[in-house]
Formats: structure tokens, C-alpha cells, sequence
């Protein structure tokens, strides 16, 4: 109970610090988005079977949280990047492309894990998940520029890296 308080007051604090300077209808609006969030995130971030075998606490918890926001400074940093390549691309007079599809072996076994990895992929300009064999632990993305076979993407292990944390 006290980590799902937690949570909502977080998430009504990241509110504030967005609307700042807040007013009377911040704070109400404000109180209205983290319910909202809280009500769809609670379940993903505070999971019932982690808490039973783990013995997860409020600080682990915080943990996950702390893992959770560098992932987004991540991703953004990663799209920024991703962008840039993608319009020089476009841009460049000889449209240097050479697409092709990515097998990438994943760490991930949770499927909330897989599911935030291959749409994190996707939203990144240049590259869209095509499927993922949970089984065998490979995720196929559709890439831009394909260097070559066995190419690695640094993107997709990085991602794994953090989610790992966050949800397994």
C-alpha cells in the first residue's frame, strides 16, 4: 500500500515539476494525469511475483523507478541520434541505404521485457521490430543501412541492458 502511495505521489510531483509554476487547475489536472498513470503503470512497475519471490521493497521499487527514467533518457538520446541518421540519409544525394532484417539475440524473457524492447526498436526512426522468438531469444529488426551479416546493434543491447533491469 505504502509503495503504490509512493508511486502516485511521484508521479503527481513529476506533474508539478512539468506544470511549474502550477495553478489551482495544474494541481487538479494534475491529480487527474497521475491517478490516470499511476493506474496503468502500477501493475508494470510494482509486479505482484517479483514482490513474492524477491521480497521486493520499497527500495527496490525506487530501483526499478531510478532504471525506468535513465531508460528514457536512453531512448530519447538514441531517437535524437537516430533521427540525424535517417535525415542525412534522405538528404544525401546518393540515398545511401542498404536495408535489411537484423536477427538479435536478446537477454529478455518477460514478455512486458520483450514488448517495451521490440516497440522501443520500432519508434526509433531507421529500424521496426519485425518478430521476436521468445523461445530462442532473438529479436528480428528491420534496419535502414545493414552493414553487413552478423551486424550487431548497439542500440537494441543497450535497451536490453536497462530493461533487464527495470522488469526482470
Amino acid at each position: 500500500m505504502i509503495t503504490k502511495i509512493s508511486l502516485f505521489t511521484l508521479w503527481f510531483l513529476t506533474w508539478l515539476f512539468l506544470s511549474w509554476p502550477p495553478d489551482t487547475k495544474d494541481i487538479m489536472l494534475g491529480i487527474l494525469v497521475a491517478l490516470f498513470v499511476h493506474y496503468m503503470t502500477a501493475d508494470i512497475i510494482i509486479s505482484k511475483p517479483a514482490q513474492e519471490t524477491r521480497g521486493e521493497g520499497l527500495l527496490d521499487v525506487f530501483k526499478r523507478l531510478f532504471w525506468f527514467l535513465l531508460y528514457v533518457l536512453v531512448f530519447v538520446w538514441e531517437c535524437v541520434k537516430a533521427n540525424i541518421d535517417v535525415a542525412y540519409r534522405v538528404l544525401h544525394p546518393d540515398l545511401p541505404i542498404r536495408p535489411g532484417t537484423v536477427k538479435v539475440k536478446v537477454g529478455l524473457k518477460s514478455d512486458i521485457g520483450l514488448t517495451f524492447l521490440a516497440n522501443s526498436i520500432t519508434l526509433t526512426p531507421g529500424t521496426t521490430s519485425v518478430d521476436v522468438d521468445k523461445e530462442r531469444g532473438y529479436l528480428y529488426v528491420h534496419c535502414l543501412y545493414v552493414k553487413g551479416i552478423g551486424e550487431k546493434l548497439p542500440v537494441v543491447e543497450k535497451f536490453d541492458r536497462i530493461l533487464k533491469r527495470i522488469f526482470e
